[in-house]
């Protein structure tokens, strides 16, 4: 389990730029105009944080049975955590009301985690449906559709991808298709 407080054990065995680079890529591709325009999801800091959440999700699931990969997933899971604590901060929020936020950030994470496990080994179907859930508010099932063939083309370029290349961050996600693109 990924636990936010493991500040304690040695949590720098990766190094902090490779953690940045892999961090980085996850937060670009989350903020791709496209899944805003043409995939439904709401530009808004839900929609974003539940889009963040999705490709964190794909990156720490095809990071754990690596060799070194459940300190890279720690390290890396620690960085999103601290990243949600700083945007908070930003945001105005007092720090008496931040352990609170963070803490329901990580029970969405963890549950929207497990939905898509469970989602992903019953089906594109199922896969979608936990999409349209989370992130979409329950509507537009064909955006959602959409959404979970996207993912699991994510999912299957990161299981290509060798253990070098995404323990240095040298990997990428795969472009999205415009709604007019696609068949």
């Amino acid at each position: 389990m990924l636990w936010p407080f493991n500040h304690f054990r040695n949590p720098w065995i990766v190094p902090r730029g490779t953690i940045e680079t892999i961090y980085g890529m996850i937060v670009t591709q989350a903020r791709e105009p496209l899944f805003y325009r043409d995939f439904g999801v709401p530009d808004t800091v839900n929609g974003r944080f539940d889009l963040l959440v999705l490709h964190l999700w794909m990156v720490l699931r095809r990071l754990r049975p690596m060799a070194g990969g459940p300190d890279l997933s720690q390290v890396l899971f620690d960085r999103f955590c601290d990243d949600m604590d700083a945007n908070l901060r930003e945001m105005g929020v007092g720090d008496l009301a931040v352990p609170k936020r963070m803490q329901a950030f990580g029970e969405a994470f963890y549950g929207r985690s497990a939905a898509y496990d469970l989602a992903l080994a019953a089906g594109e179907e199922p896969l979608a449906q936990a999409l349209c859930k989370n992130i979409l508010n329950g509507e537009g099932i064909e955006n959602a559709r959409r959404l979970a063939v996207y993912a699991e083309s994510a999912i299957a370029a990161l299981a290509g991808s060798d253990e070098a290349a995404l323990q240095s961050g040298s990997w990428k996600f795969p472009t999205l298709a415009r709604s007019d693109e696609q068949a």
